[in-house]
């Protein structure tokens, strides 16, 4: 029997029971998996788009936050996602989940390169995978951008912030000089 098209991520979301454990240990393990270089891009993908368990909007502000707590960012997102879906079990199991399955890959291939690295071919691929990482992270960005539409003054921070990283600035001068501009345009964005 045919039903009417799937609602929009952001309903879908809205309507999106809670993820079981297993659910988002699965996940989890996946998004590890698939998103080896490039995991932001693909947490966000299987979160947002394909389960709808957070809106984008809810992905944005959980990323937000990932990115100015020491270590990786998708640690942080697994970590509060699990966390606020099921407490300190839930956080344990988010992060377990996701490196696990990489942690196996990466052994494998730290043993690889122990005895191939300097093979000019394995340094075309290295040079090469990283420019595909590169361009996941900026194409993420952008996708963000579009589905968000952030007001200008938004815009300009996260402008700001890029000239402060192009130009080699320390990260935590950075994030606590743009922080109160960040704070005051969100809030101006949101009374409009």
């Amino acid at each position: 029997m045919r039903q009417g098209p799937l609602p929009a991520p952001a309903a879908r979301a809205a309507l999106a029971p809670m993820p079981s454990l297993t659910a988002f240990a699965l996940a989890y393990v996946r998004i590890g998996l698939i998103g080896f270089g490039g995991v932001n891009a693909w947490a966000r993908r299987v979160l947002v788009e394909e389960r709808a368990w957070i809106t984008e909007q809810q992905y944005a502000e959980v990323l937000g936050i990932a990115q100015v707590l020491p270590g990786p960012n998708a640690l942080n997102v697994a970590i509060q996602l699990g966390e606020r879906w099921h407490g300190a079990a839930g956080a344990l199991v988010g992060a377990f989940a996701l490196f696990s399955g990489p942690l196996l890959v990466l052994v494998g291939l730290a043993l690889l390169h122990d005895t191939y690295g300097e093979v000019k071919l394995v340094q075309a691929v290295l040079a090469g995978t990283a420019a595909a990482a590169a361009g996941m992270i900026l194409g993420t960005a952008l996708k963000m951008i579009t589905k968000l539409r952030p007001s200008w003054p938004i815009l300009l921070m996260g402008g700001l912030a890029l000239a402060g990283a192009l130009a080699r600035l320390p990260l935590p001068l950075i994030v606590l000089g743009l922080a109160p501009f960040g704070i005051a345009a969100a809030w101006w964005g949101a009374r409009r």
